[in-house]
């Protein structure tokens, strides 16, 4: 069986832990787009792991992690990813495959990033800054230099001589005469081309060969959907496809051979950066969310807005992802609330909006609209593994959340270890 884990909000909904719980009963774990912009995090008996390009499921002994080509890889960010692993005494050493195809960030990306985003001013998107909008610039540019150019030194040079002498037009003189050093980049490309060379596959084929022999694929994306590039609210979105149709053409799988679509949500809301955000409560009520959330960027560090859950944002990435399922995380950070609000539509204008708009600028503008839950104060969700065990107002809640967004919720998180999981539907099972 095949499997595709997808955010259903705008990212940070707890997918690490959900993707790592679910790589104890998978074979092979693929990440198919991104790049180290994205933050993974587990929690390990109580011990804190971020990845941001290694697949999660690697934390488990004895499986194999792909990272496909539609990620986008800064080479010394995942050095540093494997040498941190180590250090935990996890190798991943004959277990990752890294794409052939896959594109390079490079060091000249990283400058244009902040350039641009100083330029925009008030306007910013709210990128990490780390090279990965400029990268997937350079790949629909047909310019891009990919992981199989660092294994032939004179063809990288002259796709690398190419793109400086651009990038040269491009940045100003203020920002730094080594973003277009073309023999410092070079040396220092080639010798990290070496040290990854190890891990460099071609990864569609190794996939197939895993599709042969009836193993579980499990992808594992980044972000969320409502940082598609192409599904989100556009432009203040990521520069990849996060929706599920990302898992196919970053990996080369044919959308037939997946079975099965995941969906993870808070039990709440965040998101990082610039854009609307419709449920967002910026008062003392979102700040408890951010502090009893632990809501701080795993790439960053920077503050998450906080809001309610958002039914629309929800049933929207049911719809273009082609839900099978949700998974609920973070359940517990809302023991303790009175009242929980649950925001079911959007008014604009005046009118009751039914279908999630397609404008950033209208959705701006949207006020939303709830219906208010009572909490389950005096009881806690905390680290319960049973459905039936959870408070009664819990129940309803989440209950709620299903019938209105329209999709099974199959697994419930109650707590950032591994062992704060209710299964009431197996994933791997038809």
């Amino acid at each position: 069986m095949n499997l595709v884990v997808v955010g259903m909000q705008w990212g940070d909904e707890g997918k690490g832990k959900v993707v790592d719980f679910l790589s104890e009963t998978a074979d092979v774990i693929i990440r198919y787009q991104g790049g180290h912009n994205a933050g993974h995090t587990v929690v390990i008996e109580g011990q804190t792991i971020i990845l941001h390009l290694i697949p999660t499921g690697l934390l488990h002994a004895g499986k194999i992690g792909v990272i496909g080509h539609g990620v986008v890889v800064d080479p010394k960010a995942l050095l540093d990813e494997i040498e941190m692993l180590a250090s935990k005494g996890i190798s991943v050493t004959g277990r990752l495959f890294l794409s052939d195809a896959a594109h390079l960030v490079m060091p000249y990306h990283r400058t244009m990033d902040h350039e641009s985003e100083q330029r925009r001013g008030a306007s910013k998107i709210g990128t990490t800054g780390r090279g990965i909008g400029p990268a997937y610039a350079d790949k629909m540019a047909r310019v891009g230099i990919r992981v199989a150019d660092l294994l032939d030194p004179q063809h990288f040079r002259e796709k690398l001589s190419a793109n400086l002498t651009e990038t040269g037009r491009l940045l100003p003189t203020t920002a730094g005469e080594h973003t277009v050093d073309l023999q410092k980049i070079y040396d220092e490309y080639l010798a990290l081309g070496e040290r990854i060379k190890p891990y460099i596959a071609g990864t569609a084929r190794i996939l197939r060969q895993a599709i042969g022999r009836k193993q579980h694929l499990l992808f594992e994306g980044a972000q969320g959907t409502q940082l598609d590039v192409d599904m989100g609210a556009y432009p203040y979105v990521t520069s990849s496809n996060a929706t599920a149709g990302g898992a196919c053409t970053g990996t080369g799988v044919g959308p037939t051979q997946i079975d099965k679509v995941i969906g993870v949500a808070k039990a709440y809301a965040t998101r990082v950066g610039s854009g609307p955000f419709p449920s967002e409560t910026d008062n003392d009520i979102g700040e408890r969310l951010r502090t009893q959330g632990q809501e701080f960027g795993a790439t960053t560090g920077r503050s998450r807005r906080c809001g309610w859950f958002d039914v629309m944002a929800a049933r929207y990435a049911v719809d273009v992802n082609g839900l099978t399922a949700m998974v609920v995380t973070k359940l517990d950070i809302l023991d303790g609330f009175s009242e929980i609000p649950l925001c079911t539509g959007y008014q604009y204008k005046g009118q009751l909006l039914t279908e999630m708009p397609t404008s950033a600028n209208v959705l701006q503008h949207c006020t939303p609209v709830y219906q208010v839950f009572d909490g389950w104060r005096g009881q806690t969700t905390a680290g319960a593994t049973s459905y039936g065990k959870l408070p009664d107002n819990a129940r309803r809640y989440l209950e709620a959340i299903e019938t209105r967004v329209g999709c099974p919720v199959d697994l419930i998180s109650t707590g950032s270890d591994r062992g704060g999981m209710i299964i009431r539907r197996a994933p791997f099972v038809s």
